[in-house]
C-alpha cells in the first residue's frame, strides 16, 4: 500500500469529514468526496469504488448512532435491508458495462421534483405519522429499496436524498426518515464495497484515511441531527438537494 504525502492525507481527512457529516443526515456526501478523490487523480470507476470503501465506515457509524437512538424501524428495515444490498451489488456490476452519464438528465429531473415538493409542503415531515404498511405498500417499498440500492451502486449522487424522500412519503418525520435512510444506505454501501473490492476498484491507501475521518464526521452529523431535530434536518435536506441539482446540471453542460 502506497504512502501518502502529508498534503494528500490532510486533503482526504478534511473532505472525508465534511462529506460524512452531511451524508449521515440527508445524504449527498458523495457530492463532496467523489470530486475530492477525482481531484487526486484516481480514475472515475476507482474513485467511485474508493469512495464506497471509505463511506461504508461513516455509514456504519451513523447507522449505529441512529439504532441506539431508537429511531430505526427494525421491522421495516429487516425487510428492506437485503433488497438494498442486492440492488447495489447489481448496480456495481452494471457500472462496469455502461457509462453512468446516461443517468444524469433523469436524476436532475427527479431531484428537482423532490426539491419542489419538499419546499411546497412546509409542514411535511414535522410529525411522525408512520403506523405501518399494508402488504401492497410493503411490496412497493421493497421495490423502491431495491431500485435505490441499484442506483447507489451504479451511480450514487442523490441516493441518500431519494431514500429519505421515499421514507417521508410513507409517513416518517425527517429524523425517522434520516435514520432509516442511513440504514438502507449502509446496506448498499456494504454491498458496493464487497463488489468494488472484488473487481479491484478500491484504492485502500486513500480509502482508509478518508474512512477514518468519515467515522468522526458521521458521529458528529448524526448526533447533531438527533439534538437539533426536524428544524435542522429539513433545511439541510433542501440545501443539499439544491446543490446536488446544480452540480449535476454543471456536469451536463
Amino acid at each position: 500500500m502506497e504512502l501518502l504525502d502529508i498534503n494528500t492525507l490532510a486533503f482526504l481527512l478534511f473532505f472525508g469529514f465534511m462529506a460524512s457529516f452531511i451524508d449521515s443526515v440527508v445524504g449527498g456526501g458523495g457530492l463532496i468526496s467523489v470530486p475530492a478523490l477525482l481531484w487526486t487523480g484516481l480514475p472515475p470507476v476507482t474513485a467511485l469504488g474508493t469512495n464506497k470503501g471509505a463511506a461504508v465506515l461513516g455509514a456504519l457509524t451513523s447507522f449505529i448512532t441512529f439504532v441506539r437512538s431508537g429511531k430505526v424501524d427494525g421491522y421495516l428495515m429487516r425487510r428492506l435491508f437485503p433488497l438494498s444490498f442486492i440492488g447495489s451489488a447489481l448496480g456495481v456490476l452494471t457500472v462496469q458495462l455502461l457509462p453512468t452519464a446516461i443517468l444524469r438528465p433523469l436524476v436532475v429531473v427527479m431531484l428537482a421534483a423532490v426539491l419542489i415538493y419538499s419546499i411546497c409542503k412546509k409542514d411535511w415531515g414535522k410529525e411522525n405519522k408512520y403506523t405501518g404498511l399494508s402488504r401492497k405498500m410493503l411490496l412497493l417499498s421493497g421495490l423502491v429499496a431495491f431500485s435505490l440500492g441499484f442506483y447507489d451502486g451504479f451511480f450514487g449522487p442523490g441516493a441518500g436524498s431519494f431514500m429519505l424522500f421515499a421514507l417521508l412519503l410513507i409517513g416518517f418525520d425527517f429524523i425517522g426518515a434520516a435514520a432509516n435512510a442511513r440504514t438502507l444506505n449502509f446496506a448498499s454501501n456494504i454491498s458496493a464495497v464487497l463488489f468494488f473490492g472484488y473487481l479491484g476498484q478500491i484504492n485502500f491507501a486513500y480509502a482508509l484515511p478518508m474512512g477514518l475521518s468519515m467515522i468522526a464526521g458521521a458521529y458528529c452529523g448524526a448526533n447533531m441531527a438527533l439534538k437539533k431535530g426536524v428544524g435542522y434536518v429539513r433545511p439541510l435536506f433542501i440545501c443539499m438537494t439544491t446543490i446536488l441539482i446544480g452540480k449535476l446540471i454543471y456536469d451536463l453542460l
